[in-house]
């Protein structure tokens, strides 16, 4: 297993030296974009855990629906820049959701407080 795992980060490693060394600045302001949006999409994993953690349910908070949005938007962005449609379909519906999401949390909310 620890073989593996091993193998798996040096090939990262390679895959992102690889992309860095021919990579122009547009390239390498475009690669951190994609970088800062993946983290954010990850992030929302790692709120929603220790929320429901805090909580002692499962739960999801409002951080989570809007780490999602602008993690999914700038993941998007990255994707159209490098026309890679595999990107393009998995981010763009999901926008769609989290802005839904995030429009039925502020009508409860409206609806809640009057």
């Amino acid at each position: 297993m620890a073989i593996g795992i091993g193998n798996f980060v040096a090939h990262l490693s390679n895959s992102l030296q690889h992309a860095i060394a021919g990579a122009s600045p547009t390239d390498m302001l475009w690669l951190g974009i994609g970088i800062a949006g993946q983290c954010l999409f990850m992030a929302r994993f790692i709120v929603q855990w220790i929320h429901s953690e805090k909580h002692g349910q499962s739960l999801i908070p409002v951080s989570f629906w809007y780490l999602s949005l602008f993690g999914g938007l700038i993941v998007l962005a990255y994707g159209i820049h490098k026309l890679d449609p595999v990107i393009i379909l998995g981010q763009l519906p999901g926008a769609v959701v989290y802005t839904r999401n995030l429009i039925l949390i502020k009508r409860n909310q409206k609806t809640e407080s009057s």
